[in-house]
């Protein structure tokens, strides 16, 4: 059906903006559905296709700028804004967005949605990361708090790419 539409209004020559919008349109109306000739068939050729997990490696190029960042930089001055807006965006981010795109399937929440409950549930699982840590040997302090964070966010992000795997190959 997509072939079609592209032929027929290749024919017509229309102007490409006007073509995209209705293409949109129909995509949205649901008259016209749009799915890969070629989808992936394990889970290594999947994780690796960036049109299916860009999210994915945007969260983990976050959470490895971030730990660069309160590691490389230090305590430079006028670096220091970046660093507290990277520890934001770690701490009060980046651990609900990995776990909701865990939790549920891709459109099923919309992007408001999305980010209230990333922040609402980061603020409820740091807390908890934080009081574990603290019955360990190493305690709270910023190298535990970094690396718990880190290993609970992209585990999380590594099973919500192949939880969202297994929805595609069914």
């Amino acid at each position: 059906m997509l072939e079609d539409f592209v032929v027929e209004k290749e024919l017509k020559s229309w102007r490409k903006l006007n073509y995209l919008w209705e293409l949109y349109n129909k995509w949205i109306d649901g008259e016209l559905v749009i799915e890969d000739p070629d989808p992936p068939k394990a889970f290594p050729d999947y994780i690796t296709r960036l049109d299916y997990n860009l999210w994915f490696y945007t969260t983990i190029m976050l959470t490895l700028i971030t730990i660069s960042i309160v590691y490389f930089i230090g305590y430079v001055p006028f670096l220091m804004p970046i660093r507290y807006v990277m520890g934001t965006v770690f701490v009060l981010f980046l651990p609900g967005y990995s776990l909701i795109q865990a939790l549920y399937k891709p459109g099923e929440l919309s992007p408001l949605e999305e980010l209230a409950l990333s922040i609402g549930l980061s603020l409820a699982v740091t807390p908890l990361i934080g009081l574990a840590l603290n019955y360990t040997p190493w305690g709270i302090r910023l190298t535990p708090i970094v690396i718990a964070l880190s290993i609970f966010t992209i585990s999380m992000t590594i099973l919500a790419s192949y939880r969202r795997f297994k929805l595609l190959s069914h």
